[in-house]
């Protein structure tokens, strides 16, 4: 079994495998490193493709003549699915609720947004100072916050916000009692449809991006959701960068609309050191939402699940 990982980083990636099908009993498993574009000598073929991060195009998959596509998480945003349909390639992900990918997801926006409200980085430039009981932050405690996708992670976003006294409201693509965890955890007061997002973000001082990417989320959080986001709110992005308009995101920072964003994906990653968002009130973490040992195995697990069910030993 060869297993090609596309697109590089992630480092305890390769060793969360290579210990998961060790213990599945699996031997003579090659695990190798894949550039996204297909250079002019070609490539080796592989059973099995994984974007890290990154892109699989049709070429990329006829270069290396996979068996399947298998993401080592939930997303596929990277992923051709048409050219994959075309080629008669299964597809899959690994549940972010099984894995406990959603849970370690989920706290990295708290994290963020933790950080954003108590004014982390200004505190901990002021113990380099010497200078106490500075700055000022606020509580999360009594906040309005939208959670924007009620999936597996934005349910375990909702369950903590909830632990801390904040107020959450779920934002999400089908009715509440079409979607699981939505329906278990708000009422109808505290559900909104997508569709209805301005009216679901007025009542909100910050947001929390956690769902997929399609072409119908990409850049939902544009120009008009940042503005009717109560003033002085916060956008925290745990998802997939191109979600958020990058351009909107700048120009409500600019302007001060927005105190702040949290983003633990950026639009390309990694993000560019130059980039001008780094200049305003800007927490950037590289993509390790669902980097823990925990999430790490679980994912691994599942992975080679997957790859028994669809192609077998």
């Amino acid at each position: 079994m060869r297993i090609g990982l596309v697109g590089g980083g992630f480092a305890a990636l390769r060793g969360a495998l290579e210990t998961a099908f060790e213990a599945a009993g699996w031997t003579g498993v090659e695990i190798l490193d894949m550039p996204v574009e297909v250079p002019a000598g070609g490539l080796e073929r592989v059973d099995v493709l994984c974007p890290m991060g990154s892109t699989i195009s049709g070429a990329l998959m006829d270069a290396t003549a996979p068996r399947m596509i298998q993401q080592f998480g939930v997303g596929l945003s990277g992923v051709d699915l048409d050219a994959a349909a075309a080629r008669g390639l299964p597809v899959d992900n690994v549940s972010g609720a099984e894995s406990g990918n959603a849970v370690a997801v989920a706290e990295v926006a708290l994290l963020h947004l933790l950080a954003l409200l108590r004014r982390f980085e200004e505190a901990r430039a002021n113990v380099a100072t010497s200078l106490v009981g500075e700055p000022s932050g606020r509580t999360l405690a009594g906040r309005t916050v939208g959670v924007l996708g009620v999936g597996d992670i934005g349910a375990e976003v909702i369950v903590r916000l909830r632990a801390f006294a904040a107020e959450p409201v779920g934002i999400g693509r089908r009715p509440r009692a079409e979607t699981p965890r939505a329906a278990e955890l708000l009422d109808d007061a505290h559900y909104h449809r997508a569709d209805d997002l301005l009216a679901a973000l007025a009542r909100c001082d910050d947001l929390v991006v956690a769902c997929p990417l399609t072409p119908g989320t990409r850049g939902i959080v544009g120009t008009a959701a940042l503005e009717a986001l109560r003033p002085g709110g916060h956008v925290v992005n745990v998802a997939r960068g191109g979600i958020v308009d990058k351009d909107a995101l700048l120009a409500a920072l600019r302007t001060g609309r927005l105190a702040g964003a949290g983003l633990d994906v950026t639009w390309v990653e990694p993000i560019d050191t130059d980039d001008p968002l780094l200049a305003e009130n800007v927490a950037v973490t590289p993509h390790v939402g669902g980097v823990t040992e925990t999430s790490y195995a679980g994912i691994a697990t599942g992975f080679v699940a997957s790859v028994e069910r669809h192609l077998g030993r």
